[in-house]
């Protein structure tokens, strides 16, 4: 997968994103969660309509899980 994602810097930029790095969970709306191939975590709280940061700088996201808290 790859393509932009607005909200992820001060203009829209391009990632690249493993099957495995993307994650959704059972909340609604849902939280969807993607790491990239270099090293960033993103995650939208809002089904994907807008996207923050959560780290930078860790090597290449191979596969990301989510669990929602109570």
């Amino acid at each position: 997968m790859g393509g932009p994602v607005k909200g992820a810097s001060p203009k829209d930029c391009y990632v690249n994103v493993l099957r495995d790095a993307m994650a959704v969970d059972s909340l609604e709306p849902c939280g969807v969660y993607f790491g990239t191939t270099g090293g960033q975590v993103y995650d939208s709280a809002d089904s994907g309509q807008s996207w923050n940061p959560i780290v930078r700088d860790l090597p290449g996201a191979l596969s990301v899980e989510a669990q929602p808290l109570p």
